[in-house]
């Protein structure tokens, strides 16, 4: 296998837009001649758009775009810029009368790190859209990422800055490809040295461990509604069907389980696409293998690459 990037599956462009201020922004994944796609939802507290077309018993068989975004609820209305920007290239769905841009959306919530009158919309959509035609994509506190932390059990002042990752790997023509915004609730772990790299602070900036801190504290019901998520696609050059595209969602989660912990927590909404652009054949437990691969490690690019921000340090400045 060898590492590939964004340009290397074809048809797909990805951009990112942001709005520093907030901080907030989004990332817009596009597939101009349509592709298959699928979704699975595992967290309590999802935010998305247009999932149930994804149904295998649904009638439209592709979607355009999917596209990840802060901002909670409120950054839902990116999509519909997207929208406007592939209506003006004529790309969508032949309804008869007028084509209709297919957007799916999913987002996060980071209003709590800024101001949370700040939120991804259809302008920031908009560009997004057209950036996404410029190859304007960068990994870190960038798009969806922007806004994003972890470990955030005890708070803002106990967690560390998340982010935006991208990885994917080629096996002979077979090309897997995952970008995933990390905003969880628990902690990140590298699985190869068995560690964790961000996630819940002491106050002498030691990892404690979220799932630690959960289990002495059981009876604790507390109220973490909203502040998580962890938001991801997984793209491959493959030809599936709706359902099959539907499985490799799930299977894509196994990323989350192994990078995340604890992952699909009640307080979390994370959410998994997929876009398949149907240019090989190909087996779709190889797919399901690749992609919790590369969605494991994109969760830990995010982390790598982002900035601290509004006093919420990041892997970077923690590892000095």
């Amino acid at each position: 296998m060898e590492e590939i990037g964004l340009n290397d599956i074809e048809g797909i462009y990805v951009g990112n837009a942001e709005y520093r201020e907030g901080p907030t922004g989004c990332t817009v994944i596009i597939c101009e001649k349509g592709a298959v796609a699928g979704v699975d939802v595992r967290g309590g507290a999802p935010g998305t758009r247009e999932t149930d077309l994804l149904k295998p018993e649904n009638l439209v068989e592709k979607i355009h775009s999917v596209v990840l975004s802060g901002g909670s609820a409120y950054g839902l209305d990116a999509a519909t810029g997207v929208m406007e920007c592939l209506e003006e290239k004529d790309i969508g769905f032949n309804t008869g009368v007028v084509k209709v841009p297919i957007v799916c959306s999913a987002v996060l919530f980071d209003l709590n790190l800024g101001n949370p009158k700040i939120r991804p919309d259809k302008s920031l959509g908009y560009k997004a859209c057209i950036n996404a035609y410029k190859n304007d994509f960068k990994e870190g506190s960038f798009g969806a990422g922007t806004g994003a932390t972890v470990g955030k059990l005890y708070g803002l002042e106990r967690a560390m800055k998340g982010g935006l990752g991208c990885y994917g790997l080629q096996a002979g023509d077979l090309k897997v490809l995952s970008i995933v915004a990390v905003n969880a609730l628990g902690d990140i772990i590298n699985t190869e040295k068995n560690e964790i790299v961000a996630g819940l602070l002491d106050d002498k900036m030691n990892f404690i461990g979220t799932e630690n801190e959960m289990l002495k504290n059981y009876s604790d019901k507390r109220n973490l509604f909203g502040q998580n998520t962890t938001i991801g696609i997984v793209i491959t050059n493959a030809k599936f069907t709706k359902s099959q595209a539907n499985k490799i969602a799930s299977m894509a989660h196994n990323g989350y389980g192994r990078a995340i912990r604890p992952s699909h927590s009640t307080f979390d909404g994370d959410t998994i696409f997929t876009m398949n652009t149907g240019d090989i054949e190909a087996d779709i437990n190889a797919v399901g293998i690749l992609s919790a691969i590369t969605m494991e490690k994109a969760i830990l690019r995010a982390v790598k690459f982002a900035e601290s921000e509004s006093n919420v340090i990041s892997y970077k400045d923690i590892r000095k």
